[in-house]
């Protein structure tokens, strides 16, 4: 059974006094994520919904295109990796699906670089296989993107107890939410998001918007596009190579979502 919190016993100094007592932590561990016999990432997250993680990753590093290709996956077995029991996933393709390893190399180096070159990162991103986003559509009442981060923050239940973790959240354009999915890590979070998404055979989302937690980096805005998701809107500030990529790709992309106000830094026609 996955942990997502642990207790810990901590000592709170306030002013010349201090007590003792026991304090909840969002879990980090690593997961290795495999495709047959190989090793394709590990990638540091909160235990739970890590097929929908293997599964994300995969499908918005370009890698799987259709849910239909995966034939399974799986907790790696003990004689596979023994050191990383309970944090294996390995994923299992369908017979003739082939995979360009050398050139996988070649992508993870630019993105794993994170913008050591903004041209080439997006250029790398041209080569994918990305869904062509609708024009002007969904179009969105902006006194709907206001009320998006008290949806968000009143179902982040393992933030309420930690406050130590990120949420990507999953609305329709009427800013009904969808799906969440919490994680350490920013880019984690909208992985479980979008590969739960794709396992469902729901992608691509061309009728939907998302909300992330903290600031809208370039992988963010990778994510999704692969995803088909016309809008992302970030609670925090979106980074020079974010707004760069969501125009060259027609993504609405929204900053400093708090407070009744917000940055429109792309794509403004999609929001009334």
């Amino acid at each position: 059974m996955t942990r997502s919190i642990l207790t810990v016993p901590v000592q709170k100094v306030e002013g010349p006094s201090s007590t003792s007592f026991q304090d909840l932590l969002a879990v980090e561990e690593p997961l290795e994520i495999r495709l047959a016999d190989r090793t394709i990432s590990i990638t540091m997250r909160t235990p739970g919904n890590d097929f929908e993680l293997a599964a994300g990753f995969l499908f918005t590093e370009g890698i799987v295109q259709d849910a239909h290709q995966i034939r399974d996956i799986r907790w790696a077995k003990a004689g596979e990796n023994p050191r990383q029991a309970g944090n294996s996933v390995t994923v299992e393709l369908e017979p003739g699906v082939d995979i360009d390893f050398e050139r996988l190399t070649r992508h993870f180096y630019t993105t794993s670089s994170c913008g050591v070159c903004g041209k080439a990162s997006i250029e790398a991103l041209e080569m994918q296989a990305c869904p062509a986003l609708p024009r002007d559509a969904p179009r969105v009442d902006r006194a709907i993107v206001h009320r998006l981060p008290e949806v968000l923050r009143s179902q982040q239940a393992v933030f309420d107890r930690t406050g130590g973790l990120h949420a990507a959240a999953l609305f329709n354009a009427a800013g009904e939410l969808l799906l969440l999915r919490e994680d350490v890590g920013r880019h984690n979070a909208l992985d479980k998001l979008i590969g739960a998404e794709f396992l469902a055979k729901h992608t691509p989302l061309h009728q939907n918007l998302i909300l992330v937690s903290g600031r809208a980096s370039f992988e963010l805005v990778q994510k999704a596009l692969m995803a088909g998701i016309p809008i992302l809107a970030a609670v925090g500030a979106p980074s020079s190579l974010a707004v760069e990529t969501a125009r060259r790709f027609n993504i609405t992309l929204i900053g400093f979502v708090r407070n009744e106000r917000f940055n429109i830094y792309s794509g403004a026609s999609r929001i009334q």
